[in-house]
């Protein structure tokens, strides 16, 4: 009788392993903007292939995109309350939670992403990065530059825009954030706040006669069919942060989190690869359409702002260091 007793509980031992993995495994909710054909959607996409795969199946990541969970500051609510894990944008979009961050997407005022991500790199910017945990419940994985958005930035309007001239009383549809409002009211455009997924339906009705965007995301939401003129800008290099609710993040055993960082790396270096075959076929593929590409003239706009960052600290209003350091890090 013991030695069949015995014989049960080897048995049934890998049965008892299997229930405790199923026990620890988690479904991830990642939410991000854009439609899962994008580029973007295509690097979510291999993260969370890669993140089953890395973590030996501890976590499973199921994607919302194109907005299904809200717009940026609602799923930033949900991040905070673990009902999403992941939300998948630009930090600057914690300003609520983090007024310095909204400093890292500061429109003509780095000179290029390289000296953008040095910027990033600073000992200032890590240190804003750090405080989220204790003041916003939210953790960043990995590095808040490696996964670039664009790789540069145009600005998409109905009417050609070369010059600072040309901005002047443009009605602009632009995100919630401070920076980017107050940055396009002092160029000049009439400011209107309208969600990502709304932009081509406010184009072609005529709420709004510009939008600014990234190059690779101008094409897949079909921008340019109401709007034909794409000038260049280079208005801010941008990087896509994972932000991750804390609580679920440290709940995680050590090697899921690695694994989950490790994919987030792979991720990055799949964004770079798309970023560099689609700055230039995306353009192609739009002027064939009937689109028109150029580079616009931004040295007023650069000067312009030069003297609103100037008064905005001789006035206290940025954060102590910030002009300081992206001086230090101007190469």
């Amino acid at each position: 009788m013991r030695r069949r007793h015995s014989l049960s509980l080897l048995l049934a031992m890998p049965l008892l392993f299997l229930g405790a993995a199923a026990a620890t495994a988690e479904t991830w909710r990642l939410a991000h903007q854009m439609p899962p054909d994008s580029p973007e959607g295509r690097v979510w996409q291999r993260f969370a292939d890669l993140a089953a795969d890395y973590t030996k199946g501890e976590v499973t990541v199921r994607i919302f995109p194109s907005s299904q969970l809200g717009k940026p500051q609602a799923v930033i609510e949900q991040l905070q309350a673990g009902t999403v894990q992941i939300f998948a944008e630009g930090v600057g979009f914690l300003e609520a939670q983090a007024p310095e961050l909204r400093w890292v997407a500061a429109p003509f005022l780095f000179d290029d992403r390289d000296h953008w991500r040095r910027f990033m790199a600073s000992d200032l910017v890590k240190g804003w990065l750090a405080g989220l945990k204790d003041k916003a419940g939210i953790t960043i994985i990995g590095d808040a530059s490696a996964i670039e958005r664009g790789p540069y930035r145009v600005i998409v309007s109905k009417d050609p825009i070369r010059t600072l001239d040309d901005v002047q009383g443009v009605k602009l549809r632009m995100y919630s954030t401070k920076i980017a409002v107050d940055t396009w009211n002092h160029l000049g455009a009439e400011v209107i706040v309208m969600g990502w997924s709304d932009v081509y339906e406010g184009l072609r009705r005529g709420l709004v006669s510009a939008v600014t965007g990234p190059i690779s995301q101008i094409e897949s939401m079909r921008f340019y069919e109401v709007a034909p003129n794409i000038g260049r800008t280079d208005e801010f290099p941008q990087g896509l942060a994972l932000m991750t609710n804390s609580k679920a993040w440290d709940g995680l055993s050590a090697a899921a989190r690695d694994g989950l960082t490790r994919a987030h790396a792979d991720a990055a270096e799949l964004a770079r690869q798309i970023n560099a075959e689609i700055a230039d076929t995306t353009v192609d593929s739009m002027t064939r359409k009937g689109a028109t590409f150029e580079k616009v003239d931004t040295r007023a706009f650069v000067e312009r702002m030069r003297t609103m960052y100037l008064d905005l600290d001789a006035k206290g209003e940025l954060p102590a260091g910030l002009l300081a350091t992206v001086a230090s890090t101007r190469g």
